[in-house]
């Protein structure tokens, strides 16, 4: 029985640490696509190397050459101009519009059939990017940014709280940016709203450290985080792969859900083999609503910036 096959775009931090985890968890063939000569053939070489080692037997070729992507069942886009120390992810926009562009072309040209995890920011730009480009049915284009600032949060609730990380479920919904909507009210510990367990200004100052998360490693490391962001696409990817139906936050299409009118934003979503198999529609009071929507002006707001470019 062949092995499911990923493309991983990008053999920087993200996309070298992503075909690693996925190795590890044997999700299937892999390749590690980027356009520096070397750089994915070396790090590819190293994995496969530590196969014998970790137990995973997978095939793992690192390439310049897109041919060798062909067939892919889901290609990871980590490719992009990572953040810096002063810089919003909105920043990155012109240059990732570009390199996301040409990366969906190819992606429909070698792997019509796909599905699409975009990682590189802004994120939700760059989902529409890559939807609009590649053609590929919406709801086989996803964003990673959700599972991400899950875990983010669940972290730092985790920590703020002294129980195991595994009793916490949280809830994002929203742009990937500093208005994202953490949503305490339906997040919970062993199915206890953390409104119950926290008072407002520690659930305030938890939500405000989630949003800087990524800017916070940065300042300390003077790059991009890429082991949570990792672990956050194959979770996803996983989810695909074997059909798991989980429930997770991630960037999808959405029209009449949310009144969000034909855009991809954070939501609560049920993964599965045909990408986005259900978007879940939670009943939100007035102020969650209407931080979802400032969230969704945003979004829309980069997007029209998108097009623009496009052109």
């Amino acid at each position: 029985m062949a092995r499911d096959k990923i493309t991983i775009v990008g053999a920087g931090n993200v996309g070298a640490t992503t075909a690693h985890i996925a190795a590890t968890k044997r999700l299937g063939d892999i390749v590690l696509l980027d356009i520096v000569d070397g750089l994915a053939q070396g790090k590819a070489l190293d994995l496969a190397q530590a196969g014998p080692l970790q137990l995973y037997g997978c095939k793992i070729v690192g390439t310049q050459d897109w041919a060798n992507s062909a067939d892919s069942d889901i290609v990871i886009i980590t490719s992009g101009v990572p953040r810096k120390p002063g810089m919003s992810r909105d920043d990155l926009l012109t240059k990732n519009v570009q390199i996301v562009k040409d990366v969906s072309e190819k992606i429909a040209g070698y792997s019509p059939n796909s599905i699409i995890i975009v990682v590189c920011n802004p994120l939700d730009a760059m989902v529409y990017t890559a939807a609009k480009v590649s053609g590929l049915p919406k709801n086989k284009v996803i964003g990673m940014a959700g599972a991400l600032d899950s875990a983010r949060f669940s972290y730092f609730l985790a920590s703020e709280l002294g129980v195991s990380a595994d009793d916490i479920k949280a809830v994002l919904m929203g742009g990937h940016g500093d208005d994202m909507v953490p949503l305490p009210r339906f997040s919970s510990v062993a199915g206890v709203p953390v409104t119950e367990l926290l008072d407002e200004e520690k659930i305030a100052r938890l939500i405000e450290r989630t949003r800087k998360g990524g800017i916070e490693i940065i300042n300390l490391l003077g790059y991009s985080a890429y082991y949570a962001p990792a672990a956050g696409v194959v979770k996803m990817a996983e989810a695909i792969l074997k059909d798991k139906k989980t429930v997770l936050s991630c960037c999808a299409y959405c029209n009449s859900e949310y009144n969000a009118g034909g855009y991809f934003v954070g939501v609560p979503v049920v993964l599965g083999k045909t990408g986005v198999e259900k978007i879940i529609v939670l009943n939100l009071n007035e102020s969650e609503r209407a931080k979802l929507e400032k969230s969704l002006t945003h979004v829309k707001q980069l997007v029209a910036k998108v097009d623009k470019l496009l052109k």
